[in-house]
This record gives structure tokens, sequence and C-alpha cells, in this order.
């Protein structure tokens, strides 16, 4: 039994003990006071028919009428005249009356009503004594209704203790509640104050449990910070802060490969002519002092771009990935010129070269090598030329007129509005991502679109950015949530589908989104919804919402493309979600390097301690594999994954 419950029963128990108690005390009394003055009226009566007796002189008939006439008033059980002897000379009597209190009543409490007797006399000469018994019915009912009066005063003080009660009691269940609340947030990796009940008791342990999460906050931000330190250190040039050449190619070839990549990416080589020469001639701190320059401006031009990378690939080599088609070769140009105006300040006679090379995603397998060995090749050229010179390769990759992107936005436009109305031409693909025992948690269901009738189901890659520009991307999310769940009322199997940044900042999407999953209940616990990672950095209010609403359907919603920004995003421990996934950038190569798994087993370590699943996408070899579950991650999927356990 709940405390609240046995609290309330002690209160129930100790009001109807003090009621019952109290109305009885008073009506004991109220009995004992009616029999008391019941005797004292036998005797008055009594006395006074004896006195009244005695003014005829002894005549046995005016007695008799005077006590018959008395005994007719109906106020007496009995009224009887004894001789001195104590032989009975006359008596008038009759049953007990019943009056309007209930015989059980009558029957519980009797009450006593004890003759009365007085002498009867004619001067000197004795002539016997009076004997009267009142009827007890008229004392009953008196009694009776001093009971209701008294059963009515205690249940209205039983109403008002009740109310007090259930107000004191709501008051320290209140308390109570948030105490559990807060204890059930902590168990789910949330860290949550509340406010000081006025119960003393209560107080003290609510004070107590709000330093503890305080004490544990501290705790997990100082984790979180050097988790952060080994992701750096693992990850990023000391010197620069810009990702290292492996780190760097990994994010590249993830950006390449992943469903909702840029269509088109180009890259920027920036080499740092004569580094070995300008160390030896300026000294290491002011070389030092250049690199780092260069890098500024680098991160400088890239804060313009969204979604771009940078990287430190060697001492003198510097990378700027672009995911937006036809803006390398202005972005190299740019960037010639401002490091033009920043190095002969620190180094004269320093000078870069820039190589630039864009390719299209029509084939993204290899691409990486591709576009490594253009960027290389135009770099080489501008090496060839004067200081600060760009040479920019045309690679002749992107798409033809004939293509969808080539012909026109209207017809575009036209395609993925055709595609979206027409439900046979959306369809979701099927991944699986499994845990460390080979078990299905869930499959990865991308969509796919057919932008063209009798053509073929394209990824997101191919349609993304258009949909995002005709601002689609709602729709089709709407869509595939609506086919995961239908697949799950089918066959049971968890589904798990990605949402969009764009549909997360629509104002209308959640709202329907709801409503579409709470049609489905049963099948919704078998969804799981991707929110990107960068959403969680600029929709967190969104995906709060987003997780408020849709989790206690059943729904598990976390983040994908992980691990490069969760450190930005405002109270991770506040977001709600159930897992994230790390980015395929993450996962590249950590079997052989001993920094990245070291930062990989403290993010899983913090990531544990909010209850917050960890899984890793994008993997692609075996060694890798290994290494991500010595770290603890909860599941797996990439090529690697849908190479040992295809999807039938």
């Amino acid at each position: 039994m709940s405390l609240v419950r046995q609290v309330w029963l002690l209160i129930a128990t100790t009001l109807l003990l003090a009621l019952a108690g109290g109305a009885g005390t008073a009506v004991l009394s109220a009995r004992d006071a009616l029999q008391t003055q019941v005797r004292i009226k036998n005797s008055d009566n009594a006395a006074a028919l004896a006195l009244a007796a005695s003014q005829v002189k002894g005549d046995r008939v005016a007695i008799e009428l005077l006590l018959s006439a008395q005994f007719d008033t109906g106020f007496y059980r009995s009224v009887r005249w004894l001789d001195p002897a104590g032989r009975t000379v006359f008596e008038r009597s009759a049953p007990s009356r019943s009056g309007s209190a209930p015989p059980w009543f009558v029957a519980r409490l009797p009450i006593a009503s004890d003759p009365g007797l007085a002498q009867l006399s004619d001067g000197w000469r004795a002539l016997g004594s009076i004997q009267v018994v009142t009827q007890t019915s008229f004392a009953h009912d008196d009694l009776w209704a001093a009971a209701l009066k008294a059963a009515a005063v205690m249940g209205a003080i039983g109403l008002l203790a009740g109310a007090l009660a259930t107000w004191v009691v709501r008051r320290i269940a209140r308390a109570l509640d948030a105490g559990v609340a807060q204890a059930q947030a902590l168990l789910a990796g949330r860290f949550v104050t509340v406010s000081e009940p006025g119960i003393p008791e209560l107080q003290r342990l609510t004070r107590a449990m709000n330093t503890m999460v305080e004490r544990l906050r501290r705790v997990f931000e100082s984790q979180a910070s050097q988790v952060e330190a080994l992701r750096q250190q693992a990850t990023n040039d000391t010197l620069t802060g810009l990702p290292k050449r492996g780190h760097f190619l990994a994010r590249v070839q993830a950006d390449l490969q992943r469903d909702d990549g840029p269509a088109q990416v180009g890259l920027v080589l920036l080499r740092l002519g004569n580094l070995a020469a300008l160390n030896q001639a300026l000294g290491h701190a002011a070389t030092d002092r250049l690199i780092a320059a260069v890098a500024h401006t680098l991160d400088d031009y890239a804060e313009h771009i969204r979604g771009s990378l940078l990287g430190r690939l060697n001492g003198s080599d510097f990378a700027v990935c672009l995911p937006v088609g036809g803006v390398a070769r202005e972005s190299g140009l740019a960037l010639a010129q401002a490091l033009q105006v920043v190095i002969p300040t620190l180094a004269p006679g320093a000078a870069v070269s820039v190589g630039v090379a864009e390719i299209d995603r029509s084939n993204a397998e290899a691409q990486l090598g591709r576009l490594l060995g253009l960027a290389d090749a135009a770099l080489a050229r501008a090496e060839a030329g004067e200081p600060f010179a760009v040479h920019v390769i045309e690679t002749g990759e992107a798409r033809s007129d004939q293509s969808l992107a080539g012909r026109g936005e209207m017809a575009w436009r036209s395609h993925i509005a055709s595609a979206i109305s027409d439900e046979t031409r959306m369809r979701l693909a099927a991944f699986p991502l499994v845990d460390a025992q080979g078990s299905l948690l869930h499959l990865e269901c991308p969509m796919r679109l057919q932008l063209q009738t009798d053509g073929p189901f394209e990824p997101a890659a191919v349609w993304l950015a258009l949909a995002l520009r005709a601002r689609a991307t709602a729709r089709i999310d709407e869509r595939a949530v609506a086919l995961a769940l239908e697949a799950i009322g089918r066959d049971g199997l968890q589904r798990c589908v990605n949402l969009s940044h764009a549909s997360l900042a629509d104002a209308g999407f959640l709202p329907r989104l709801r409503a579409l999953v709470s049609a489905q209940k049963r099948a919704a616990a078998g969804l799981w919804l991707d929110v990107p990672e960068v959403a969680a950095v600029d929709h967190f209010a969104r995906l709060q919402q987003l997780t408020r609403e849709l989790r206690p359907l059943g729904v598990k919603v976390g983040l994908e493309h992980a691990g490069n920004r969760l450190k930005d995003v405002p109270a991770l421990y506040e977001a709600g979600i159930d897992y994230v996934k790390l980015d395929a950038a993450v996962a590249s190569g950590l079997g052989g390097d001993g920094q990245r798994a070291a930062f990989v087993r403290a993010l899983v370590a913090l990531l544990d301690g909010l209850a917050i699943q960890v899984m890793a996408e994008g993997v692609e070899r075996e060694e890798d594999a290994l290494a991500l579950w010595a770290a603890g991650v909860d599941g797996l999927t990439g090529p690697w994954v849908s190479g040992r356990h295809p999807v039938r």
C-alpha cells in the first residue's frame, strides 16, 4: 500500500473514531440527562397528585376521578393508588407507546422510567401512596432528535476535517510526486530541479535531491568537457584546431555515401609553399602563427557556407570541402585573394597555391579517390604558376542537359510534385541495424522517390536539395512515416525513418505527425525517428516538442550523423532522446586509431549515463565494427552489416 493511501487510511480511521466517539458520548450524555428528568418528573407528578387527592377528605370516588383524569393526559404508562398495606386500590395503565424514534434506536438505548412515589393522607390519617410511571417514548423522541443533530454537527465537522486533510495530503502527495518525478528523470538522464515544499521534512529531502542533481549535472558537464577534449585530441590538429587528414577524409566520404548528402561536392586544396624554408627563416613560433592565420582565414570563409568541412591534411596542405554545387571555383579564388592579403603581413615572400575540383554524385562509389585525384592535379598545375595561383579542373561529371536537374526549375518542381502526389512512386528502402549478437534492432528505411514515370527510385542524394527548395520535405517525411507504420503493422519489424531538419522547422509538421502516429498506436511502438544532429543544434526547442509529443506514444526519437557537434546541443540531457547514431566519419578507421577509439568509449560512457543508446552508421570494415563493439556501442548499420545480415 502506498504511503499516501496509508496516510488517507490513518486520517479516515482517526476521523471516524473521533466522530463516532463524539456522537456516542453526546447521545449517552443526553440519555442520562433524560433519565434523570423522567425520574424527577415521576416524583414531582406523584407528589402533585397526592397533594391534590389529599384535598378531597378521603373521598374514594373523587380520588379515582382525579387519578383517571391525570392518566388520560396520555403522558403516563401507569398511575396507581396503593393502600397503607401496599395493596392496589386503584390502577390505570397502558402499554409503552411508540414515538418517532426507530425501534432499533429505542432497543439499543433504553431509558429507565423509575416510578415516582408520594404519600396520600387525610389530615393525620394515612390513605396510602400514589405511584406514577411516565411514558418514555417522548424522551426517546427527544433523544433521537438530539442524536440526529449530533450526527449532523459531527458530519459537518467531518467534512471540514476531510477537506483540510485532503489539502494536507495533496500537498504532501505533490511534494512526493515531484520527488519521484525528479528521481525518474535522473534515471532517464535528465537533471531536473524542483521547488522546495513548505513541509519541513520534505523540504529537507527536496533540498538534498536538488543538491545531488546539481552535483550530477556538474559531473556530467565535466565529463562532457573531457569527452570533447578527447574528440579534439583524436580528430583535430593541435595547432589549428582543424580536423586531421584521416577524420577530414572520413567525413567527406561519409557525405558522399549518405543518402541525404549533397548532390555535388567541391574540394579546394591549398598548399603553403616552402614550409621547411619558412620554418628555418622565420622560426618555429612565427611559422606556427602563419599556419594558424591561414586556418583562421579558411574558417572565416567556411562559416558562410553551411555544411562545409575544413581540414589540415599535413603540415602545409589544407582542404575545404564544399557541399554546394557551382561554388568551388568562386571559393578557390576568394580564398586565394584573402590569403594574399593575410600572408605577406606575417611572412613576406610566402604564398599559397590553390587547386579546385568539383564532382557530381551520380555514381557514389569510389568518389573520394577521384575527387582527391582531380584536386591534387589542379594543385600541381597551380604550383607550377605564379604565387597565389588558382587552377580549376573541369571534371565533365556534371549531369547532361537531358537529366532532371538540367531541365530547369519548373521541370524538377513538376517531377517532385508528381512523385509526391502519387503514393506508388514513393518507397522505403530497408537496411539492417543489429546489436552485438546479430539480432535485428530495426530496419533503416530511407525514402526513395520515382521522379520520372517508369524511372528508377532515386535516393535522397538526387532529390533532397530540390525538395528543400520546393519546401516539400515535410510531405515526404510524413509519407515516409505512414509507410513505415503500415509496414510495422504488417510484419511487426521495427523501422526507422529519418526526418529532415527543414521538416522540423515547419510549424505545422509536428501536429500532423502526432495525429498520424496517434491513429496507429499499436504500430507506433515499433517506430524510430532519426533527426539530424544539426537540427538538435538549430531547432532544439522543436526537438524537445517532438520527443514530448511522440515518446508517450511509444515512438523512439534519436539523433543521426552525430558525434561532431554534440557539444553544441544546448542541453543534451534535456532533449528527451532515446539514442544517438554516430556519424560514419566517427566509425571509419576506428579499428586502427587508438585515440579515436578512446574518444568513442568516453562518449558511449557519457551517453550511457544519460540512458541514451549509442549506435554507429556507415560501418564498412570488420575491424571498425569490432572496435565499436568493444567501445560499448549498442548497434551498427552500414555496408558491412548489410553484407552479413541481408534483408529478406
